[in-house]
This record gives C-alpha cells, structure tokens and sequence, in this order.
C-alpha cells in the first residue's frame, strides 16, 4: 500500500561485486500524533509485535556494517530475509490503530540486530534499564540459541512499549489484526540491559535475583555509539588524478566546429542517462491517488490531502563519480543537485534525509572520503539552511578487496504551497516558448557522463557555489509557485544539450538554440536550470534572475521536430527519443 514515486538509477562498475540499494521513504502525521522509540515508564512491559524470529537475517545488517569479504568467503555472508508484504501491511495497520488508540508509549522498529538492539536503544534513550526475557520470544526454528534469538533479523517486527493496563487491550487488538504479540520485556531503573531465559515464566515482575542473567551489561554502553579515530589520508594519487583534467583532451578532440550530433546521441543512449520507465514502470506510482507528478520529472509532488492547497515535493540524488575525484565538493554537489530539483517544482527545499555508502573504513583513504563528504555536506546543509532529519551509514562496501567509489546519497523534502489540480510545472517544452538558461556554464568536465563515455574518469569537479545555488533555488521555486514559469528542468548529468533533449522529448516538440561547442553542450558546470517561457515575459524573468544575483541568456525558441544547436548538432527527435527510450530494454535484452 505504498506508492513508489521516484528515485534514481545509476550504472558503475564499482557496484558489480556490490550493488547499493537506498530506501527513503516517507510517511505524515499530525503533530500530536508523535510517538518516539523510548522505553518511557519504569514498569512499563516491552511488547514484541509480528512475525517469528528465525535465523535468517542473523549477522545481516548488523555484520555487513563491520566486516567485508574477500572472494571464496561467500559462506560468511549472511542469509537474506524474504519479507513478506502482506504479514508487514498486518503489522503496520495494528501499530497505527495502536497509536490511534493511545495504548503505546513509544515504538522502535526491529531492523539491524534485531531484539537486541531495539530494546537497548529504546532504554538508552529514555535513560531506563530492560531486562528481556528470550523465553518469551516466539520462534520459528527449533534450537536456537540466545544470541541467535537476540540478533536475527527477521522482518516484519516491531516493539512496543506497553503501560501494564493497556496490556490486555494491545494483545486483543493484535489479535483481531492476526499480529502475534508477546511481552518480552519490562523497562527498570537499574541503567542496565539484561538478558533472561525464563525470567517472567513466573509472573511479569518477579525478583530479579530468581535468575541469573545471560548478560547485564550498562544501557549507555550499547545506545552510545563509540567515536573512532581511526588513521585517515587522501589517496596518493589524488592530486595526479585531479590534475589530469579531461577537459583538455576533450576539447583538443572535439574543437569548436565539430560536429557533435553522434556525441549527444550516445550520452542520450548512455545507461545513466537513458529513460529509466522501464524501472518505474514495474511499480504503482498512483496509490492514493495523491500523485500529482510522479517518476521522470525532477522531483515527485504528493497532495497533501489533509491540507488542500499544499503538498511534498521529493527528489533522491548521488553523483558518486563527483565525490570520488573530491568527497567534500562532490557532496556539496549532491546536495544542491537534490535541492534544485525539489525548487524546480515550485517547493521550498525544508529538510534532508541521507544514505552515506562507503567502503572499508579501515582503509585510511576510505575513512578520508567518510570525513571529507560528510563535513562537505554540513557545508552545504548549513549554507543552504536545511536541517538533516534522518540517514544511515553503510560501511564495508567492497567486493575482492576493491571499494566502492564514495556514493552519498540524499533525498530532499520540499513543500509547495498554493497547488491547484496539477503541477505547476512540468519538463516537457511547449510549442513556441523561448528557451533560458539560469546559471554559468565553464569548462567543466571532472565527473561527467560526457568524460565517461570516453574513459576519461580523472580531473576535478565543478565548482560548488554554496551562495549562488541558494539563490537559485528561492529565485525558480518563486517563479514556478507564481506560474511565471511552466517549463523547467534542472541541468546536471549530460550538461545542457541533453538536458535540452530530455524536455524535447517529454514535450514532442524540437528547438532551435545557440549554446556554442562542446563547452556549452556537455560541461556540467553546476546550479543551471533549463526554463521554456512565453515570450511575452522573457524579459520579466531574467529581470528576476538578476535581482536575484543570478545570471540569465535567452538562448533559443522551440519548435519543429528537430533538436538544433547551431554550430554544434542536428538531431532528428524521433532518433533522439528512439535512442534515449530503447537503451535499457536493449542492454537488458527485452527489446
């Protein structure tokens, strides 16, 4: 029952040994509907909600976060859990009416490490002990051990924790949902976690002393994260490798004059930049039908039914290649990237949520890029004024020994304000509108999907203007909220020509422009947004753009069925929508 409304998809062969998979997902509540995962109330039980505990999932998470493999180690792998869709949407409802109901004071879903974990973290935070009792944990194996019974990952669980006069109604209510509950623990005082089996088989508050714990350990010591100083520095290659700009080879190449139609084609035919429908075609972008502009665009919208006129705006980004030339500049980059996209729609970028995917930390260069990316991205957080509300580290992404190119990925929360029956902008050009680009273009091509597809993975990446794309953002969320605008879509992977191509596509309608060589089509010089305007307020618009400190060129017209750049290509639509359309069916083998 959850719509998938957007995301991204890129190619690289650092994920062939391991691909990354990141989820961000978003829910809405009333304020005072808030519920937080700590065990408040000494005295209160620790009800465990769902599905059995098996052994899958054991060392899941909670392993692959400390630990990598080598070739021939694929038995020290953890097993996968299978979820089952239908036992967790049981399970979500009866949390909700729980909630609803007021019979909880706080829930922890159960995710890296299990029972351990949940129930630790939850006591750690409210300042409380727990003692747990693994007798009372239902299971679907026989012979599991307390470490098994406490680690395993199995899904579809959560913790609730329970006043003893709610108990009777949250297991009738379980019940009736077909959730299985059992209490499995009692919130102390003690600041200790301990570990039983059979500790309340003789009643829900026996004297602690009946039996001896498994483990008691200090609650702080296992909700406090230890702060590693671990041996960091940059790569010995890294200044040879940002000094070997691509630029220059690209540009002695392809000088100015040259024909550059092949080019476009191949970067529109390019995994990164193809048309990923057949991706999101495989799931419901329309449950609830609060959709107002769903995978394809910049950024999804959602109505907020609950209140009419607003709605969410939501874009997920990473630009792996970016970082891995410079961690704390490529992160910037992810992050106003994100954020334009989410302005592009007519929304205020407010928060972030974020997904920092790193290899061995171990590694001095690896634990470098760690702490590069993330201070790059409090930079950029900061300069542009956005809380970070969420995240999730993943270490040890290597296969072979090899680690992943650093790849933060974010996803941006906008709210959009005045939304009538339909978004108020889409990417696909209009006949007839005047083509502007907001922004500076320069000679930057470290990271490109344009250096790529020629090898070139070197050199250093754009500039990020902190300031500039601050201003950006306000400047195209006024003008699109204000329906001064229509037709936007940001500028990024593939530079201006292919942004350009992508609107000709969505909107069956060609252009004409003048955006000089190589330069002007494919560099990826950052904060630039493609807008499609009517004539008749061209001039109104890059009035705005300079108030704003924002630099503005008309550029072009659209029109015809051609994609015209003058000096640089001429591509039929038809050839260039064919192309972009066909790549991933084709390299898939479905066409």
């Amino acid at each position: 029952g959850v719509p998938t409304v957007g995301g991204e998809v890129v190619f690289d062969d650092c994920y062939r040994g391991n691909p990354l998979v990141n989820v961000f997902c978003l829910g809405i509540l009333p304020q005072d509907r808030l519920v937080l995962a700590t065990a408040e109330g000494v005295g209160n039980l620790a009800v465990l909600l769902g599905a059995s505990t098996g052994r899958d999932g054991i060392g899941g998470a909670s392993v692959l976060a400390s630990a990598g493999f080598q070739e021939g180690s694929e038995a020290k792998r953890p097993s996968v859990q299978v979820g089952d869709p239908f036992e967790e949407k049981k399970l979500i409802e009866a949390c909700l009416e729980l909630l609803d109901r007021g019979l909880a004071v706080g829930v922890q879903d159960l995710g890296a490490a299990g029972i351990s974990c949940a129930t630790s973290e939850t006591a750690a935070k409210a300042g409380n002990g727990m003692d747990v009792d693994i007798a009372r944990v239902a299971r679907r194996e026989p012979g599991m051990n307390a470490v098994e019974v406490m680690t395993s990952e199995s899904q579809e669980r959560m913790l609730a924790i329970v006043e003893p006069a709610n108990l009777d109604a949250v297991l009738a209510l379980s019940a009736r949902w077909e959730v299985r509950a059992s209490v499995i623990g009692l919130v102390t005082d003690t600041g200790r976690f301990r570990v039983y089996d059979g500790k309340f088989d003789a009643g829900e508050n026996p004297d602690a002393s009946a039996l001896a714990p498994l483990a008691d350990v200090p609650v702080e010591s296992l909700g406090d994260g230890p702060t590693y100083h671990r041996p960091m520095q940059a790569p010995s290659d890294l200044a040879q490798r940002q000094a070997d700009d691509p630029g220059a080879v690209l540009l002695e190449r392809f000088p100015d004059g040259t024909d550059l139609s092949s080019e476009l084609l191949s970067l529109l035919g390019s995994l990164n930049i193809a048309d990923k429908s057949w991706v999101w075609r495989q799931y419901d972008h329309q449950l609830f039908l609060n959709t107002v502009s769903g995978p394809g665009g910049d950024a999804s919208v959602l109505r907020i039914k609950e209140a009419p006129g607003r709605a969410l705006a939501l874009s997920v980004d990473g630009k792996a290649r970016q970082v891995a030339l410079d961690p704390r500049i490529g992160s910037k980059l992810v992050v106003l990237e994100a954020t334009r996209n989410v302005a592009c729609s007519g929304a205020r970028p407010m928060a972030l949520v974020n997904c920092l995917n790193f290899g061995n930390p171990e590694h001095p260069e690896v634990m470098w890029q760690f702490s590069e990316a993330v201070d790059g991205m409090s930079e950029a957080c900061r300069a542009l004024g956005l809380p970070v509300i969420g995240g999730n580290v993943s270490f040890y992404n290597e296969s072979s020994g090899v680690d992943i190119d650093p790849t933060p990925v974010v996803g941006v929360i906008g709210l959009l304000e005045g939304l009538g029956e339909t978004a108020p902008s889409t990417i696909g050009f209009k006949e007839d509108q005047a083509i502007v680009v907001l922004g500076t273009t320069a000679a930057e091509f470290g990271g490109s999907e344009w250096a790529d597809l020629h090898g070139l993975r070197n050199g250093v990446p754009p500039e990020a203007d902190l300031e500039i794309g601050h201003a950006l953002n306000g400047l195209i969320a006024a003008l699109v909220s204000e329906r001064i605008v229509t037709t936007v879509h940001d500028c990024a992977d593939g530079g201006l020509a292919v942004s350009l191509a992508e609107m000709s596509i969505a909107g069956g309608v060609g252009f004409t422009v003048d955006i000089g060589g190589a330069v002007g089509c494919f560099s990826e010089s950052a904060s630039r947004i493609v807008l499609g305007v009517d004539p008749k307020r061209v001039v109104e618009v890059l009035g705005r753009a300079s108030a704003s400190g924002i630099a503005a060129e008309e550029v072009g017209v659209t029109g015809g069925e051609r994609l015209i750049a003058t000096g640089a290509f001429s591509v039929a639509l038809l050839d260039a929508e064919t192309t972009w359309r066909d790549a991933i069916p084709n390299a898939l083998g479905l066409s």
